[in-house]
């Protein structure tokens, strides 16, 4: 009971001041708002973004000239330029040399391309990629309908195409396209499949694209100045490192890459991808950490200025409770839990907009929309530390009034 009063006296008396515990929320409010909202953010971002990153298959990783997440200026970007093409025919005789894989798909991708069919037209933002006959297990893709490239058309340059839902949707509105000749960039080839949708990952589409041989691409656009990708998958996890190791220096010997140098080429992975990405936005956290906290320390000041100011309003209260039997602790209690609880309630507040605000962003960036349990956790109890530690001097200050001074106080 006597913890029941002390909770019911200290929310009277935040009742009876409304103004000055709405500015004392409001401190609270604003700080952990910043804080949950910001994380809300970056925590859906970062899911957005790993999962538009996980686009290749299981125990598969890339090789390409460039690295797929580039950080710095111009002068970083110039440094890779001066690196060699990887050629399809060195892919060739990766495919060759090397005896340690499941799968190698060599790959040559144009953007910016649009496609035709009759009377319909795509957006110039289609993908043509050129492909060799790995491609579909590298890269997590499935054959909805019709099938896929074989070995002769590959070989042949054969003008055959499989396209992605996204282009179906745009091109066969009314029939199915399979067997039905269509434009791609301004030449004509036949559709001989169709893939699985694989939906949007972070805004991207990866529907939006057409696979044709990688010989015709490379017989239409030419093959100077012209870097391919390349794509490896292990036979398992447990053999991954030693699959990555194993291509490492065969390409390194195809390319003639000397003892000692590093690699003219990148490696890259999901998982590389992904720690790139963490790495990268865990500064931005501990930025907004930051900065949160210095808000939180100026709110934290606000309570103790208010609770200074009501313990000297409420001298006298102060001093009756005293004369009718109040001891010291039970109004150190009464002062600190009224700071407790408005710390708390700006804390629930400050986190129910931040989770919103940070969610509502998400979704215009086309994110997922997320709550950060554990930033959610840490603000609340950072909202209670505050309210104790701001609290405790004018609670104090309040317990060791003399009661005789306290009555005749005016």
């Amino acid at each position: 009971m006597f913890g029941f009063e002390i909770l019911k006296i200290a929310l009277i008396t935040l009742k009876e001041n409304k103004l000055r515990a709405s500015l004392t929320l409001a401190g609270i409010v604003i700080g952990v708002f910043s804080i949950i909202a910001i994380m809300t953010l970056l925590d859906a971002l970062q899911t957005g973004i790993e999962s538009g990153l996980s686009q290749l298959g299981s125990n598969t990783f890339q090789i390409q000239k460039f690295p797929a997440i580039q950080i710095g200026g111009p002068g970083s970007r110039r440094r890779y330029m001066n690196r060699p093409d990887i050629t399809y025919e060195q892919g060739l005789r990766l495919i060759d040399k090397a005896t340690i894989y499941k799968y190698i798909s060599l790959e040559d991708w144009r953007s910016g391309k649009v496609f035709k069919y009759g009377k319909y037209t795509t957006n110039p933002n289609m993908y043509l990629g050129g492909v060799s006959k790995d491609f579909l297990p590298c890269n997590d893709y499935y054959i909805k309908e019709g099938r896929y490239f074989t070995d002769n058309e590959i070989n042949g340059s054969a003008p055959v195409t499989v396209l992605g839902m996204e282009v179906v949707e745009k091109l066969f509105p009314k029939e199915n396209p399979i067997g039905k000749k269509l434009i791609l960039d301004n030449n004509e080839f036949r559709v001989i499949g169709i893939l699985e949708a694989k939906g949007e990952s972070f805004g991207q589409s990866r529907d939006n694209l057409a696979l044709v041989p990688i010989t015709k691409t490379q017989e239409i656009y030419g093959k100077a100045d012209r870097s391919i990708n390349i794509a490896v998958q292990s036979t398992s996890k447990d053999t991954y490192d030693e699959t990555v190791e194993h291509i490492i220096g065969v390409m390194r010997l195809i390319r003639g890459v000397k003892p000692g140098e590093e690699n003219n080429f990148e490696i890259y992975s999901n998982e590389s991808l992904i720690n790139t990405v963490n790495n990268f936005t865990k500064y931005f956290k501990y930025g907004a950490g930051v900065i949160s906290f210095i808000s939180l320390l100026a709110a934290g000041i606000g309570i103790m200025n208010i609770m200074l100011v009501s313990v000297t309003e409420r001298t006298k209260e102060i001093g009756i409770r005293k004369s009718v039997g109040a001891k010291n602790r039970s109004i150190l209690t009464q002062f600190l839990i009224e700071a407790i609880i408005l710390c708390q309630i700006g804390g629930v507040i400050g986190i129910f907009l931040g989770i919103l605000t940070g969610n509502f962003v998400g979704m215009y960036l086309n994110t997922v929309v997320v709550i950060p349990v554990n930033w959610v956790i840490i603000g609340f109890v950072i909202c209670s530390l505050v309210g104790v530690v701001f609290g405790v001097y004018p609670a104090y200050k309040a317990a060791q009034l003399n009661p005789i001074d306290a009555l005749r106080y005016e």
